[in-house]
């Protein structure tokens, strides 16, 4: 018998993520708040629910991609007494560690079971499938979310108990907002310098300067093109998103007591870029910024 899904969330990356959901062969009843994401999963061939309970009525699966920990707390809240008996709610969005262990006790509770399973990947990989899930919950359940994490993904790392995939996508996104601020004020001191874009390029990318920053999402047009920087910064992770995920991050960092001395610059960067207009940019458009002198004087 065919498992039922519901998948709340169907934006720039759970609409795809859901699509391949469907096509691996279960039942996914999609919803979302927007009409027009709404309509755009009907057109797909998706089974469209007209609300969050006629979405989560006895399904199996909850899956949710929502923007932050008040969204995710919202569905589950109002979703839990109508699932299907013993159901696997799985979570991947990025919220924060406390937020994700109180829903994960709140199911529970009531007799389910919650994963946290944020993502990496970018809207290339939903589409791609090939997303790295890093999970967080019991051993068990994993092994049920298994199938499903498979169809959307490539990558499947279980970090720990509850909250311990958040935790990991906080730490990654940490690192990856400072290795990008970074990699654009290399950019920026070579453009000053009289350094080529290419040139620099070249030499970083295969000696001590290489990270994924560079080589596999380089932000500035020409060295790698399947980057952003060579279609005018069309999102495949928005400015605001890394914005949000690195504000978690360092929030995490004071509220554990953990070293923070990088991160906070890189929240105050990308602050900077969204007061500026540029929220809904990738976030790899801190180069540019940095090379205008748009930030950073």
């Amino acid at each position: 018998m065919t498992a039922t899904v519901a998948f709340v969330g169907l934006g720039n990356m759970g609409l795809p993520m859901a699509t391949n959901l469907m096509k691996a062969g279960f039942r996914v009843r999609g919803f979302d708040l927007s009409p027009e994401n709404l309509s755009v999963w009907r057109d797909a061939g998706g089974e469209a629910s007209e609300s969050l309970t006629d979405a989560v009525q006895d399904a199996e699966f909850l899956v949710t991609m929502l923007p932050a920990g008040r969204h995710v707390h919202s569905v589950v809240h109002a979703a839990i007494e109508n699932l299907g008996r013993g159901a696997l709610l799985i979570d991947s969005s990025t919220i924060d560690v406390a937020t994700a262990r109180a829903l994960s006790a709140t199911a529970t509770g009531h007799g389910h079971a919650m994963l946290d399973a944020p993502v990496s990947g970018g809207s290339g990989g939903a589409v791609a499938g090939t997303l790295t899930f890093m999970v967080g919950g019991a051993a068990a359940d994993l092994v049920r979310a298994q199938p499903l994490l498979q169809a959307m993904g490539r990558t499947i790392v279980h970090a720990g108990d509850a909250g311990a995939g958040q935790a990991a996508k906080l730490c990654n996104n940490l690192l990856l907002a400072i290795t990008m601020v970074g990699v654009g004020e290399a950019f920026a001191l070579a453009d000053k310098l009289g350094l080529s874009q290419q040139a620099l390029f070249d030499i970083s990318s295969t000696s001590s300067g290489q990270c994924w920053a560079l080589t596999g999402y380089c932000p500035v047009p020409g060295p790698v093109p399947g980057s952003p920087a060579n279609r005018d910064y069309q999102a495949g992770f928005a400015t605001d998103l890394m914005l949000k995920d690195v504000t978690l991050a360092t929030e995490a960092a004071v509220a554990s007591g953990a070293a923070s001395v990088l991160g906070p610059a890189a929240r105050d960067v990308f602050a900077a870029l969204s007061t500026q207009g540029l929220g809904a940019k990738d976030f790899s458009i801190v180069a540019q910024a940095l090379i205008q002198g748009q930030i950073g004087r």
